[in-house]
């Protein structure tokens, strides 16, 4: 079968490479079934959102290999990810996409710890005698 898109999706750590192909709308994640890999029901609507939101999700079969990251991140990765192989696969999606704010890539991240201090923004406790 030939790939119609390829996207990479980022989302705080994680990285999802994602294919596209011309199926009947069967999502694996790492080998395994997406409702396999991904156990809540928000994670599973994540994923397969950018598919609703062009009404592709029984046109594409869809190949997602994901690391790093917890599993919300790589849901979102996901997402992100298939988003930009709909784009690539058929430059018409990008307007359904684009309003449903999944293209943008989510730049939030985990703030680093800072020295002197218990966590990024959580001071030592003060005793004052």
């Amino acid at each position: 079968m030939k790939n119609l898109g390829i996207g990479t999706g980022r989302r705080k750590t994680a990285v999802a490479r994602v294919c596209i192909r011309m199926g009947n709308g069967n999502v694996t994640v790492n080998r395994r079934d997406v409702g396999a890999y991904f156990p809540t029901a928000e994670q599973l609507r994540r994923v397969r959102e950018p598919l609703f939101a062009t009404a592709n999700e029984r046109r594409y079969d869809v190949i997602v290999n994901v690391y790093g990251g917890g599993l919300d991140g790589q849901a979102g990765a996901c997402a992100h990810g298939i988003a930009r192989a709909l784009v690539r696969a058929d430059a018409s999606n990008q307007a359904s996409l684009r309003a449903g704010g999944l293209l943008t890539r989510d730049s939030r991240m985990v703030e680093r710890k800072k020295y002197g201090q218990r966590g990024a923004r959580r001071r030592f406790q003060f005793s004052k005698r």
